[in-house]
Formats: C-alpha cells, sequence, structure tokens
C-alpha cells in the first residue's frame, strides 16, 4: 500500500476529441504498467455530476450554455486539485480528457489545470484520431448511423481540442491500438525527453 511518504505518483493526461480512442489506452495503461492506476477521466468525473448540470466538463466546444461555464471552471480545477493529491499519496494517475477552450468567452481552463500540477510527474498526451475513423466509431454504437455527414459539433471538437497543441508526446488512434499506444507512452517515460509539456502551459496566461 502506498503511504503519504512515497514518491509522488506518475500523472499520464490523455487529451482528445470524444471517439478518439482515450478510454482504451486509459484501460491498457490501467491493466498493464505497473503500480495502482486510477483513472480520473471525463466520463467518470460526468457520471458524478447531477444530471441537471450536465454535461458538466464534458461541454462541447461553440459557447451554448454560458449558464455552466463557471461551475465547469470549478469543476476542472477540483478533479485537477483531486488528481494532484492522488499523486502525492503516491498513486498513478490516468486521466482521459478532452479540453477546450472554445467557450462563449475564453476560460483558459488548460493553463490553470496545469498549474495546479505544479512539481508532479505529468505526461501530457495528445490522441489523435482522423474524422473518418470517429465517424466510424460513432456509427459502430449507434451515432448518426442515417446520414454519411460530419456533424457540426464534431468538426468544432476536431478543431478546438487540439489548441494551443502543446504535447510530450502525440498519438494517432487510426493508425495505432491502444496496446500500441500504451507501448509508446511506457517508452517515453522509461527513455523519452523529459517532459515540459505542463510546464509551458502553465506560463500561459
Amino acid at each position: 500500500m502506498a503511504a503519504a511518504s512515497s514518491p509522488p505518483g506518475q500523472i499520464i493526461l490523455l487529451n482528445g476529441t470524444p471517439r478518439s480512442g482515450k478510454s482504451s489506452i486509459a484501460t491498457v495503461i490501467q491493466e498493464r504498467f505497473d503500480g495502482v492506476w486510477i483513472n480520473l477521466g471525463v466520463d467518470h468525473y460526468m457520471a458524478m455530476t447531477p444530471a441537471r448540470y450536465q454535461p458538466g466538463i464534458g461541454l462541447m466546444p461553440g459557447g451554448e450554455r454560458p449558464d455552466l461555464e463557471p461551475l465547469i471552471v470549478q469543476m476542472y480545477q477540483a478533479l485537477y486539485e483531486s488528481i494532484a493529491a492522488h499523486s502525492r499519496l503516491g498513486l498513478h494517475v490516468v486521466a482521459d480528457l478532452d479540453h477546450h477552450d472554445s467557450y462563449s468567452v475564453p476560460r483558459g481552463i488548460l493553463p490553470a489545470c496545469a498549474r495546479r500540477l505544479a512539481g508532479l510527474p505529468g505526461l501530457f498526451v495528445g490522441v489523435r484520431c482522423a474524422l473518418d475513423v470517429i465517424m466510424a466509431r460513432r456509427r459502430a454504437t449507434g451515432w448518426n448511423t442515417e446520414t454519411d455527414q460530419i456533424p457540426a459539433p464534431v468538426l468544432r471538437w476536431q478543431d478546438a481540442v487540439h489548441t494551443p497543441g502543446i504535447y510530450d508526446l502525440e498519438l494517432d488512434t487510426a493508425i495505432l491500438s491502444p496496446e500500441a499506444c500504451a507501448d509508446r507512452i511506457a517508452q517515453h517515460l522509461a527513455g523519452g525527453p523529459p517532459p515540459t509539456a505542463l510546464q509551458q502551459l502553465m506560463t500561459i496566461a
């Protein structure tokens, strides 16, 4: 069991659009990486959010719910405080997220969240996926089976989620399996350059 005096746990943040494959990568990390890995991603946080405040931190780009935005800022702060607390207690964290700043006004959530992880070992991973593959995955789960057109929200996600695009590592799940993505992450942690993405994001006003 990890104790309060343990070295901080590793943090892996997977950032990408819905259906880009983040959750599958997180599952592989939990199953295959050494140590205890806690998933504190967007889906789990949304499941804890009351129905009247949905979609919470899963709010799509476009500024369509300005009434929710101040609450979303608080929720992200709370989520990252929890990530930091787990790490400080020696637990590893993998979080599948879909950060964007396409609200009714800029909210600066990602830089503020990065600052809450200051001094902790964090790897920020961009999970990319081609639109045709995302659409195929949506149709396979019963979404948009009636049309071949790409919905406007999907297009907005693709444009907004990788801004500013500062990552330690980028993965393309259109060509890499979840297992291969997890292997790339493990290799980067073992012998890649020191992570700098979160430190860079902290400096953005």
